[in-house]
């Protein structure tokens, strides 16, 4: 059964029992924008008790709370009690929840578009916050008090950068500047939750006016003071015609393909971070450099994801894709051998469509990635290339003893095999056993 249709039949079955019941939140504001949901919340008089007495799998996850997970047909359902809020003293979490009616639930809620009542079963919106209206005008506005709302939950400051760039919706006046005035209470926002609402505000097609809308609402200093830091970072015009670091990564953004993966839009943020710390004038020419910007922007992108607890493996293949992407503008200058040590290392995917948004936000020049792209086909009809021809164990059997001089030997080996130079194993081996006779001779002699 559809997603939507086992949605609809929760409520149904809420109120066939007589209890009030709706679509409730995104899910309402993604259908009236003609959006598929990706999923649906519902709201209900009925109490835990109730819920989990209609439900055959239900999960306890907030019960206190009056939210109890419905397991149907394979799906998810958060169906939630009506419920007040009161007395928020720690920025996330209400001293005070008591069970309610429908009108005072949406009043509790962050946004107004957000705060919209669905019936499906008798097609009704309810809208007792201003939502509808505000959703024709793409107006984003806080339900109530602006400074009361961000007060409560402090991260709905990142939230309303992310709902506005998500939906193209300008935000509303009086909450713009609640939301630039209450910008440095978003440092008391746990690591974790302020990460994932940043992965979701830099995807695309959103991501650039995600980084505008961070950066004008005080934000970006914030949460990410390295990028924030690129703002007035100027570039050599002759290589970067788009001006700023900050215009630079902000053109890249905005180019994500549909498809990009998560590391993507990070390996973007970051791949100039160094160049605020690193930038040096030449007095004579007025040339702007930023040598080694590459090395340290490693470093601040491995501190920086750290810092919001990024998974370890995400880590590793951002900070990758930071320090190789210079290597770039040399591959055609490169031997064949280094060139396939690029197609080899497992992080390349991501370094070449970092290099390409690299390029299109700049010069705009792409000899270099489809010279990389050619090198990669060539590659894939090649896969003898990618396992080594020889082994230590080879080596072993030839006669040759464990050492630091196996290693460099098998080194030879493999850069030979890279260059195409030797392109089977008996070849490499008779020219590992040739090598070995050489030596003993050298050394008896």
């Amino acid at each position: 059964m559809a997603l939507r249709d086992t949605a609809a039949g929760i409520v149904r079955r809420l109120q066939t029992a007589g209890f009030a019941a709706y679509w409730v939140g995104g899910c309402v504001r993604d259908y009236l924008l003609g959006r598929e949901p990706q999923d649906y919340d519902v709201a209900t008089s009925a109490v835990p008790d109730q819920i989990e007495a209609l439900f055959a799998r239900t999960i306890p996850v907030g019960r206190k709370f009056g939210v109890i997970i419905v397991l149907e047909n394979g799906h998810e359902f958060q169906v939630a009690t009506f419920r007040a809020e009161a007395d928020y003293q720690d920025g996330r979490h209400p001293e005070q929840v008591t069970f309610s009616n429908a009108q005072a639930d949406a009043s509790r809620r962050d946004f107004t578009v957000n705060g919209l009542f669905y019936d499906p079963v008798r097609d009704e919106l309810h809208d007792w916050v201003g939502g509808e209206a505000d959703l024709r005008a793409k107006l984003l506005r806080t339900i109530g008090s602006p400074d009361e709302r961000f007060a409560e939950d402090h991260l709905r400051l990142l939230r309303a950068v992310r709902f506005a760039a998500q939906l193209d919706f300008q935000v509303e006046e009086r909450t713009f500047a609640a939301l630039r005035a209450n910008a440095p209470s978003i440092s008391t926002v746990s690591a974790e939750r302020i990460r994932e609402e940043l992965m979701k505000l830099f995807r695309p097609p959103h991501a650039a006016r995600g980084l505008d809308l961070l950066r004008d609402s005080g934000l970006l200093e914030q949460v990410l003071p390295e990028i924030a830091a690129m703002i007035h970072c100027d570039q050599s015009p002759d290589y970067h015609p788009e001006g700023t670091v900050y215009n630079h990564v902000r053109l890249m953004l905005s180019q994500l393909p549909a498809d990009a993966p998560d590391e993507l839009p990070w390996a973007v943020l970051l791949h100039d971070v160094a160049k605020p710390v690193t930038a040096s004038r030449d007095p004579q020419t007025g040339s702007i450099h930023f040598y080694g910007h590459e090395k340290v922007g490693a470093e601040m992108a491995e501190t920086l994801l750290q810092r919001l607890k990024f998974p370890r493996k995400e880590t590793d293949a951002i900070v990758q894709a930071v320090l190789y992407h210079m290597q770039f503008k040399d591959v055609k200058d490169m031997r064949k051998s280094s060139v396939r040590r690029m197609l080899m290392r497992d992080t390349f995917p991501l370094e070449l469509a970092l290099h390409r948004l690299d390029c299109l936000g700049s010069h705009r020049n792409l000899d270099h990635y489809e010279f990389m792209l050619e090198q990669a086909r060539e590659l894939e009809h090649q896969p003898q290339i990618i396992p080594p021809l020889l082994t230590g164990s080879d080596l072993i059997a030839l006669g040759m003893r464990p050492s630091p001089a196996m290693g460099a030997l098998l080194a030879e080996i493999r850069e030979k095999q890279l260059q195409d130079e030797l392109k089977t194993s008996d070849e490499a081996r008779e020219w590992a056993r040739q090598k070995l006779r050489e030596n003993a001779s050298s050394a008896s002699g």
